[in-house]
């Protein structure tokens, strides 16, 4: 039988970390993970999608979402709450998707579980080497304009202006995103991928490993991040999308996360 989709409270640790659940729970399970500023909401598009044929996993990141809070906001950090409760979930193996950030979290719950058997990276070059960010999207990372940022995109006329738009969903996430991911994500990240670049975290793993990235992508270049996913011996997809191509393309997302999760 397949199970609605339903929201949860996980405790880990004095952690309340909020993760919803579609599908048959005997299935082959799929982890989706949001990147910087989504939420479980994030794959409203390919959840129901995958839910036929596979048990989906959904939760929202610390820092994002329902479980909030502001500490712990790193990849590591991130992935070693997600594995205790996947684990508390009874999910022992996961096709593990991770979206931007997300990938960088499905990568170190790879490395610090048994739980990833295959792995699936969306819309992320390895690093930020050819990376072209919006004018002004460093000042998220500033500590007092990130958190006058933050208030007034959750005022109220921003909320009323956006709420028939497509971007309604977005703009929710990121007005409760805790301020400090962005110094989590836009500082402190390019400093780790510098030195540990998710292509090279790939090559270590040699887990299967599937790369999807939009040809439209306007923050990294698609084509370079394409030769080094392949050399580190990556499975590459590129399909006509942008950043977030399970928005654009969810069908082809679902397929291609299914198509490959079906080959473990």
């Amino acid at each position: 039988m397949i199970r609605p989709a339903a929201g949860t409270v996980v405790d880990v640790d004095g952690i309340a970390l909020h993760l919803r659940e579609d599908g048959p729970g005997e299935a082959p399970a799929v982890l989706l993970v949001h990147g910087f500023s989504g939420s479980l909401h994030s794959w409203d598009g390919v959840a129901p999608l995958l839910a036929g044929s596979h048990r989906v996993l959904r939760a929202d990141l610390r820092g994002h979402g329902c479980t909030g809070g502001h500490t712990g906001l790193d990849a590591r950090s991130q992935a070693t709450t997600l594995a205790a409760a996947l684990k508390l979930a009874g999910a022992d193996h996961v096709t593990a998707v991770g979206h931007s950030f997300g990938a960088d979290v499905v990568l170190e719950l790879a490395a610090l579980s048994g739980i990833v058997d295959r792995i699936v990276l969306i819309g992320q070059a390895p690093d930020y080497s050819h990376a072209t960010f919006p004018p002004g999207n460093g000042l998220l990372a500033v500590p007092f304009v990130g958190r006058l940022i933050h208030r007034l995109a959750g005022a109220a006329p921003v909320e009323l202006a956006l709420r028939p738009t497509r971007l309604r969903q977005a703009h929710a996430d990121f007005s409760v995103t805790s301020p400090a991911m962005a110094q989590a994500v836009l500082t402190e990240r390019r400093r780790l991928l510098s030195t540990r670049p998710l292509d090279a975290q790939v090559a270590a793993l040699g887990l299967p490993t599937l790369a999807v990235l939009g040809r439209r992508d306007r923050l990294y270049d698609h084509t370079a991040a394409a030769v080094r996913y392949r050399a580190a011996g990556a499975r590459v997809e590129e399909l006509d999308a942008g950043h977030t191509p399970f928005t654009d393309r969810p069908a082809e997302v679902a397929e291609l996360v299914a198509h490959f999760a079906r080959e473990g």
